[in-house]
């Protein structure tokens, strides 16, 4: 589970590029440089009562191998493919944070760059009509936390239900996802958790537990408005009554709502054709 800033900010030009260009043509380019510049307003993660915005211009890269890709907002290699199901090694990461600028965090451990791998299982479940998909994704990932060295922070289990709709009208494209976000102790604990030496008056000791950290409902937008260039928009919610870790002081809200925009140039692709899917 990655913070929620950090999962939009960093994921999302390649969320939108995997969105649009598949619209375009069943057989993709195998690869496509491009650069993308957007905004995005987040809560710090969830659970949390401050907010963090930040607009990007950043270079990126879409690639359709056989076994190693990159799209949709994830580096993986495949294992294996057929038409409905597919098993992979994924991979992504998320940004750091600097507890300081938190208030419910202040003088804590910072929260350092994050990163995720394991395997992930996603199945087909219905096309119910012509570029649109049913998919359920079951990843489970081992969490890596990079800050002054290298920790284990845990695991997390994120089933996704998601709607794929290519070419609604106008060139639109629109996908919409629901998930829940499990962690283990040690991963709730890593955003939980006060262990005595940052214990305050205010911030008394917490001990996090396995189990639920929250519910997210997501739709996302996208259209071309040139073969080069798309536009596109998210919006994700998330529900936390229920989570496992409510009574910890640095859980302070039981909802979050995330947004953001931006554009995406692909400056080059290959004539080289990726292998269908």
């Amino acid at each position: 589970m990655k913070s929620q800033f950090a999962r939009c900010a960093a994921a999302l030009a390649l969320v939108a590029s995997a969105t649009v260009v598949q619209a375009q043509s069943p057989i993709l380019p195998l690869w496509e440089l491009g650069a993308f510049g957007g905004t995005a307003s987040t809560p710090a993660y969830p659970g949390s009562a401050d907010r963090a915005s930040r607009t990007l211009a950043l270079p990126i890269l879409v690639y359709r191998g056989e076994v190693f890709r990159a799209e949709r907002g994830d580096v993986g290699a495949r294992l294996f493919s057929s038409d409905d199901a597919e098993l992979d090694l994924g991979f992504a990461a998320s940004l750091p944070a600097t507890s300081d600028d938190l208030w419910a965090r202040k003088g804590m451990s910072d929260l350092g760059t994050l990163v995720e791998f394991g395997p992930r299982v996603k199945i087909t479940l219905a096309r119910p009509a012509p570029g649109t998909r049913v998919r359920l994704e079951l990843p489970l990932r081992a969490v890596l936390e990079f800050n002054s060295g290298v920790r284990q922070q845990g695991y997390a289990f994120e089933p996704e239900l998601s709607l794929d709709v290519r070419d609604m009208g106008a060139g639109w494209n629109l996908g919409a996802t629901a998930s829940l976000v499990f962690g283990d102790k040690n991963l709730n604990n890593y955003f939980y958790g006060v262990s005595k030496p940052f214990a305050t008056p205010s911030r008394p000791t917490f001990d996090a537990q396995a189990w639920l950290i929250t519910t997210r409902l997501g739709l996302n937008v996208a259209k071309s408005l040139t073969p080069d260039v798309r536009v596109f928009g998210f919006l994700r919610h998330e529900l936390m009554d229920g989570a496992a870790n409510m009574a910890s002081p640095l859980f302070q809200q039981t909802t979050g709502t995330s947004v953001g925009v931006g554009l995406l140039w692909t400056l080059a692709r290959s004539e080289q054709r990726a292998a269908a899917r």
